[in-house]
């Protein structure tokens, strides 16, 4: 088998050899360590993985939202436009430039993991969504009030004219969100990246958000990354899903070939894990023995390796495992397709 994969579809966004290490006292983090990605037009790319697997800190780097001591030391994100001439490297841009700040909210929006934390707590919710859509239209400030609350509306917000007046303290966790969507979504995005969006909210809220965002994108064409580890989501949502695992893309594929046919066994781990119907009374889930390690203790050669049923000694441990195709546009990195 060869290791490029050749894509037939045409991406919107392109991810290639992502790297961001964080540079600490007690050494080097390499919180993402070569991660390629592709995001296509009108579709929703799955992201999962458990805690600490570099989901998160993936998309911040994507919209250049690492804080210090972190960095992003290499790799392209190519955002496309309608010709080769819009298109446009974020890495290359200018740090809080001009043309990346109006990237940032107008051609890539984010929902965040916590609304609590990431709306300013100083400032209503209105002025904040009104600020976003004057940043990234031409409309006066009467004019972007009638689109915000025109917005809370469309989002299924209970008296908008009262919420946009209000704190973020002052609404429930299902309200915030609902904001934090409507003001992701003022803007039109192309690509809208929704970060564990329904953490913390009760089964029902979490229904409506992903029935939402269902009916955003086919309303407003936008592509989606949604990054979780629930995947009951990423089968009800996604087109397709990379699986990452200590700062590395392990499989990757559209949704019928990496949930019907998982290849890494770190994917068939996660998988067995989900019960079903068809899981008998009192028969117990297979578990993923072990823990993702700090990124700082990383195992040599295949990350997994430790927690891997089908370790091959001296091979897994020695050397990361060479990308394969199992199919068109189902790839893997693991030493038991190598040949």
């Amino acid at each position: 088998m060869t290791t490029k994969n050749k894509l037939e579809k045409k991406s919107i966004l392109e991810v290639r050899g992502l790297k961001t290490y964080f540079y600490t006292t007690d050494g080097t983090v390499k919180a993402v360590d070569g991660v390629d990605l592709d995001v296509f037009p009108k579709k929703t790319l799955g992201i999962v993985g458990e805690s600490g697997c570099g989901k998160s800190i993936t998309t911040k780097s994507i919209l250049r939202l690492i804080d210090y001591p972190g960095r992003t030391i290499e790799g392209e994100v190519n955002l496309k436009g309608d010709t080769l001439k819009d298109s446009v490297d974020l890495l290359k841009l200018k740090q809080n430039g001009t043309e990346l700040r109006q990237i940032r909210g107008g051609r890539i929006s984010m929902i965040f993991q916590e609304p609590m934390t990431s709306f300013s707590p100083i400032h209503t919710i209105g002025n904040q969504i009104i600020e976003a859509i004057r940043l990234h239209s031409k409309l006066g400030k009467s004019e972007a009030l009638e689109f915000a609350e025109d917005w809370l509306i469309r989002v299924g917000m209970s008296n908008p004219s009262q919420r946009l007046k209000q704190y973020a303290f002052e609404l429930s966790g299902g309200q915030r969100q609902r904001a934090m969507i409507a003001m992701a979504l003022c803007t039109n995005p192309d690509i809208l990246i929704a970060d564990e969006p329904t953490t913390a909210l009760d089964v029902t809220t979490q229904a409506q958000v992903l029935d939402l965002l269902k009916e955003m994108q086919e309303k407003n064409g936008m592509s989606i990354i949604m990054i979780t580890h629930d995947l009951g989501v990423i089968a009800e949502l996604a087109d397709d899903v990379s699986v990452m695992y200590l700062g590395k893309v392990v499989e990757s594929g559209t949704i019928r070939q990496v949930f019907k046919n998982p290849k890494h066994p770190y994917t068939q781990a996660l998988l067995s894990s989900i019960p079903s119907l068809a899981t008998g009374h009192r028969e117990r889930l297979p578990i993923l023995t072990g823990t993702i390690p700090h990124p700082q203790a990383r195992p040599a050669g295949c990350p997994f390796n430790p927690r891997c049923k089908d370790f091959i000694e001296g091979t897994c441990e020695v050397s990361f495992p060479n990308q394969e195709i199992i199919e068109e546009g189902h790839l893997v990195n693991c030493h038991l397709y190598n040949k």
